[in-house]
């Protein structure tokens, strides 16, 4: 007759094949498991950052494998994460602080070219200093400057009022490549050579206009580029058509 196993024992009688306790050797996890237990990990240290510092023993049982495949301690690895941090802040300081300079740079120099505009006499000797400015000074490699009635009846012959028949009435500037049927107008020979441009609208009283500024880099002028200093410049040279206009009137 058999007799009942003796608590402890497995059912088969071998105590090596009983269940181990809590705290013994795991049973292994699915692959999901083991995901989902890293993350409730992950998510009670982040919730509880001193828990090292309340169990020091785990701390000093822990070591994170370093990339020279050597063994670094926790704290020395965080330090290492905090350096590389630091680095790449510092990387962004540097490189808002070379934009503000480069900023404050291209308003001296708006600045400089709104005085020169402001003496100019008649309408053709502004165009030129316009233009001279934006090479000289903004190193352009090409501009136009095109001008046209308000009046939509009177410009509707103008092949660039056509070729950017959504751009001849906007507020804004407008930033990026060209295609060959726009260039074209604009830049005429050197149109083949341009690779981006900035359209910036003129807006006057009896007349209106566009001034394009074209480059050879594709990257100079982009859709999502900032385009206050040269709405800036569009104002002014606009204000000025404007008070032209009236002395010529």
């Amino acid at each position: 007759m058999s007799s009942r196993p003796k608590a402890g024992d497995s059912a088969s009688g071998d105590p090596s094949s009983a269940e181990p306790l809590s705290g013994n050797a795991p049973i292994a996890a699915s692959e999901p498991d083991a995901e989902a237990q890293s993350r409730a990990i992950a998510d009670y240290l982040l919730q509880h950052p001193d828990f090292l510092l309340r169990h020091p023993q785990v701390l000093a049982k822990l070591h994170v494998p370093h990339g020279a495949g050597g063994a670094v301690s926790l704290i020395e690895h965080q330090v290492a994460v905090l350096r590389e941090q630091l680095a790449n802040e510092r990387g962004r300081l540097n490189h808002l602080m070379a934009r503000a300079h480069e900023y404050d740079q291209l308003a001296a120099r708006l600045h400089e070219l709104t005085v020169q505009l402001i003496t100019v006499p008649d309408l053709e000797r502004a165009c030129a200093a316009l233009e001279a400015a934006l090479r000289e000074q903004f190193n352009a490699e090409a501009v136009a400057i095109r001008l046209f009635p308000v009046d939509p009846e009177q410009r509707a012959d103008d092949p660039v009022v056509q070729a950017f028949v959504e751009f001849v009435d906007r507020d804004r500037c407008l930033c990026g490549p060209l295609s060959p049927k726009q260039a074209e107008p604009l830049f005429g020979a050197d149109a083949e050579a341009i690779q981006s441009a900035a359209l910036v609208p003129m807006r006057g009283t009896e007349q209106t206009g566009v001034l394009a500024i074209g480059s050879a880099d594709p990257k100079r002028f982009t859709r999502d580029m900032g385009t206050e200093l040269l709405e800036r410049l569009g104002a002014i040279a606009g204000a000025k058509l404007t008070d032209l206009a009236h002395r010529e009137g």
